[in-house]
């Protein structure tokens, strides 16, 4: 499994950004090695964490071939005050069975802090 953050700092969106973030995101969830998004926010609200599971490491290129993302990457000073990028292989994940991915910020968690 490979876990791909992004953690930023909202800043400004437009319409662009809005269309583009859908998109992105709607593709993202098509893909056949994509398994679930968690998103966290800092304790102070100011910064967010958009963590991206995919089963392999074809989904997460295939993602990063999308022309709407690579549009987005162009753009990102636009609408971030700061952000980074980490993409981490995951070994193993275990737990008591109560804390499940819909336990997190989840999608409830907007992806616009506009």
């Amino acid at each position: 499994m490979i876990c791909c953050q992004f953690i930023f700092k909202p800043g400004t969106y437009d319409d662009d950004f809005r269309r583009l973030d859908q998109e992105i995101d709607d593709y993202a969830r098509s893909l056949p090695g994509f398994d679930r998004v968690e998103k966290w926010l800092s304790p102070d609200g100011d910064v967010v964490n958009a963590i991206y599971y995919f089963a392999d490491a074809e989904a997460v290129a295939e993602l990063g071939r999308f022309p709407q993302h690579r549009e987005a990457k162009g753009q990102v000073q636009r609408w971030y005050d700061g952000y980074r990028i980490v993409v981490s292989d995951i070994r193993a994940t275990y737990g008591d069975g109560r804390l499940t991915p819909s336990s997190s910020v989840n999608d409830s968690a907007d992806r616009e802090q506009s």
